[in-house]
């Protein structure tokens, strides 16, 4: 009788434990992950290949901003032996990165989707989306708007004499920090979002703080930028918007929140009282 309590009492944390896991054992969970893994790796390689093909005439447009600027017969130089094929190939697969980020990040939504809730599924697609977006958006601005000023200024700023001759790679180190930068940087409405959605702090709280972050936003883009004053004005003003406009959405999230627990508290005491 004692062994059968216990085998009983054993199936029951089985059952229980099969449950808290959604029915799928660790192994299943970790099998899933490498899958999606490789998955994301392969598709980072697919899109490498054809890249790497026009890798040289992908470098020749990303350095187009500088080579505008430079003077007349001054050319960018490759000061490293192996510097014209490691500085394509770095620059076809961080692209490739850059493409294939939408799907990495659907791989990544696929695997922990089903362990949120619905309403988390709600709020938590579009930020994701908006991630992106917003991701991209920050790579465009510092290419099309901060770039000419920066090497404009850069090249202007030349002693008289000094013929601005660029290495290819640190050129390309040099794009892709300012890129990270930027891209991150724009991911500021998200955070904001997060932060007053998980209920971390308050957009009022957030809002009486705005000073402090606007003297936060001016250092970020000195550190992030290159020492000049142009790229982290460039930086720090578009950080402090996008700011305001985290703070904006969240209100309007929170606001439409609450009208959707008042509409669902009436229909309760409608069923109540009917």
């Amino acid at each position: 009788m004692t062994d059968k309590d216990g085998l009983q009492q054993d199936t029951s944390l089985q059952d229980t434990s099969s449950e808290d896991t959604g029915g799928q054992p660790l192994v299943d969970h970790l099998i899933e992950l490498r899958t999606r893994l490789l998955h994301a790796i392969l598709s980072v390689l697919i899109i490498f290949l054809p890249l790497f093909y026009v890798a040289n005439d992908i470098y020749a447009y990303i350095s187009e901003p500088l080579r505008q600027f430079l003077p007349e017969g001054a050319t960018m130089i490759a000061t490293d032996v192996a510097s014209p094929f490691l500085t394509p190939f770095k620059l076809s697969l961080v692209l490739s990165i850059f493409i294939a980020m939408p799907y990495i990040l659907h791989q990544i939504w696929g695997f922990i989707a089903p362990g949120l809730y619905s309403n988390e599924k709600k709020v938590a697609m579009p930020l994701l989306v908006s991630s992106i977006l917003l991701f991209y958006a920050g790579i465009a601005f510092a290419f099309y708007v901060v770039f000419p000023l920066v090497f404009g200024f850069f090249t202007a700023a030349a002693p008289e004499g000094v013929t601005v001759m660029t290495d290819i790679n640190r050129y390309l180190d040099f794009v892709l920090k300012l890129f990270f930068a930027f891209g991150i940087a724009f991911e500021i409405p998200i955070a904001t979002v997060l932060l007053i959605w998980t209920g971390a702090t308050s957009a009022a709280a957030m809002a009486s703080k705005r000073a402090y972050v606007i003297v936060g936003c001016f250092v970020v883009g000195m550190l992030l930028t290159p020492p000049d004053i142009i790229s982290q004005v460039l930086l720090a003003l578009p950080m402090w918007l996008l700011f305001e406009t985290g703070i904006l959405f969240a209100r309007v999230f929170k606001l439409d929140q609450s009208n959707a627990l008042a509409d669902t508290g009436s229909d309760d005491s409608a069923d109540v009282n009917g």
